[in-house]
């Protein structure tokens, strides 16, 4: 540019070149800025959607899964169950007591069968029941004003 112009007056066409220089300059980094700014966020959005994809469910992967599973699962009770053995007293619920112990099935129904019904009533406590002074017979009853012995 200093070439083309010698001998004219120059300053104002080479300052006015070396903004344009610089602003090009300047926007090309912006660009790049902007571009590397654009490129990390895509990057994050892609690891992202990397992270909640996870592996495609199908009839064997579940299969495989299940098997796996139930042997832990089979494993934990055994372990579970040896700390509780172990422990002294075994708390055991009561479809735990009726799976051990199956004379626990017709326990109930001997018992009904053995006279589990009969109960016996004395009689006698309730014959004087009408000669009690009940204070409900009156109008004015209020149980909330009770007096408690």
């Amino acid at each position: 540019m200093a070439e083309e112009n010698l001998g004219m007056v120059m300053i104002f066409t080479l300052v006015t070149a070396v903004q344009e220089k610089l602003n090009e300059i300047v926007d090309a980094m912006k660009n790049r800025r902007e571009e590397e700014k654009l490129r990390k966020e895509k990057e994050a959005e892609e690891a992202e959607k990397v992270a909640f994809q996870g592996t495609v469910v199908t009839i064997e992967n579940f299969l495989a899964w299940k098997a796996k599973f139930d042997l832990e699962m089979a494993e934990f009770r055994r372990k579970k169950q040896k700390e509780e053995e172990q422990a002294g007293k075994p708390k055991l619920t009561g479809k735990q007591l009726f799976e051990r112990d199956h004379n626990l099935d017709t326990s109930d129904i001997q018992f009904l069968e053995d006279g589990g019904n009969n109960v016996e009533v004395d009689e006698s406590l309730f014959q004087d029941i009408e000669d009690l002074d009940l204070d409900e017979d009156s109008p004015t009853f209020d149980p909330l004003e009770m007096d408690s012995d």
